[in-house]
């Protein structure tokens, strides 16, 4: 008979064989054992809400029944191919019926590179170089993106700050770094280095900033003004702000936009969409050898994935089902509110109802250096309390999901309660 492991077991034996202990995206001192449904177990057996769900990609749940058949069904026909299958053309014709800007689809198998591969797609589309980039926003893991992702030294725009190491001097040089939520800055950036700029990226919800009423379309105006390619980075909000995105629910068209998570319904997908002329730079005998974008990767489309993307897609388009993320998500936020106000602690709650997160501050959240400012010991301990009380989150974020019921409602109730208790006790 095997011996259970306890999760102090198995956090001793991924630190003799991962760096730090983890695999870099969460607190290594968390094994998550399984999850179903709204639910998530750690390897002692301890129960949580699920208000992670995999950073964003399990919008309908773990295990999803219909997807699961989806998935077992596809299994024994093969797993993936490098070549051509039926299920991911499926997938990329219902994606480009959704978006709004997407003639056509460059799959690969992380939300990471779609963002490299759009920067650099923009650069070969438009023959520049530069790439602005907004301060605090988040882009996966290219050298670029990791320009003034969270930088801890607040430096004077447009300069750029690596969060990194190991990134080259020189890529300093392409990124023109710019505040969220900043018209006039972003206008003056632009009648200065306009010419040179490739494109614009753009979380269009940062992390859990809201964009002002106007942000989004002075970015297009301003792209078209100056043949820049316009980049919203839809890796978290596809498929989860509504069915056709951000862009749906904003009503500003982007030239390209990256999409992952939901996409592939839990499994390793993500994908580069965009209008046909852009995207024919993947395409070397449209353009020729020297406007050609190589890209390929192992996994890209596999039908795995693509079945999975296209199971959650169809439960989504079912009718009610964004009105219902988005009062599940309210719900969330009301208690939130309510706990801390009833102990009157000062607070804002950022974001939208399907991705949102406290912010203790007593001023208004518009970029990334007012969220800076505020009291992030406070949220830390905030979040603690609430992992304490079986509520499995992220440290920045709250992912709604499908999933909930009302008994994970009452857990989210108390374990509000409890958090915002220990905040006026402190």
């Amino acid at each position: 008979m095997l011996t259970k492991l306890s999760q102090a077991d198995w956090i001793e034996r991924a630190r003799a064989v991962l760096p730090g202990g983890g695999f870099g995206n969460f607190d290594p001192s968390i094994f998550i054992r399984e999850g179903k449904g709204s639910r998530a177990w750690d390897e002692d057996g301890k129960e949580y809400v699920d208000l992670l769900i995999g950073s964003g990609p399990m919008l309908l749940g773990h295990g999803h029944p219909e997807v699961l058949e989806a998935v077992q069904e596809q299994l024994p026909k093969g797993m993936t191919f490098f070549a051509n299958n039926a299920r991911g053309v499926e997938l990329a014709e219902e994606i480009c019926s959704a978006v709004a800007c997407a003639d056509q689809v460059r799959y690969v198998s992380s939300g990471g590179e779609a963002d490299m591969y759009a920067i650099r797609l923009a650069r070969a589309f438009t023959g520049r170089d530069k790439i602005v980039k907004f301060e605090g926003g988040y882009h996966g893991m290219s050298a670029e993106a990791q320009m003034s992702l969270a930088p801890t030294r607040m430096v004077n725009f447009p300069q750029a700050v690596p969060d990194s190491a190991g990134i080259p001097e020189s890529v300093r040089a392409e990124m023109l770094i710019a505040p969220f939520n900043d018209p006039d800055y972003i206008r003056s950036l632009l009648a200065e280095h306009g010419k040179e700029v490739a494109a614009i990226i753009v979380e269009p919800l940062q992390r859990i900033i809201p964009p002002e009423p106007g942000f989004l379309q002075l970015l297009r105006d301003e792209a078209d003004k100056y043949g820049i390619v316009l980049i919203f980075d839809e890796v978290v909000t596809g498929f989860r702000f509504a069915y056709g995105g951000a862009q749906e629910l904003y009503g500003v068209i982007p030239d390209i936009a990256t999409l992952g998570k939901i996409i592939g319904g839990g499994f390793p997908l993500a994908a580069i969409a965009g209008r046909a002329e852009i995207m024919a730079h993947f395409d070397k005998a449209a353009v020729g050898a020297e406007k050609w974008l190589m890209q390929l990767g192992t996994l890209s489309g596999n039908p795995v994935a693509a079945v999975a993307g296209l199971k959650t897609m169809e439960v989504l388009r079912r009718e009610g089902q964004y009105d219902k993320l988005r009062a599940n998500g309210r719900r969330l936020m009301e208690m939130a509110k309510a706990a801390l106000n009833a102990r009157g602690i000062p607070h804002r709650i950022v974001g939208d109802p399907t991705l949102f997160e406290v912010v203790f501050t007593t001023g208004e959240i518009r970029d990334y250096r007012d969220v800076f400012a505020s009291d992030t010991a406070r949220a830390t301990r905030f979040n603690a309390v609430l992992m304490q009380n079986g509520l499995f989150k992220s440290p920045g974020k709250t992912y709604p999901s499908l999933a909930l019921t009302e008994a994970d409602f009452e857990v989210c109730e108390a374990a509000y309660d409890k958090a915002a208790q220990a905040i006026a006790q402190e």
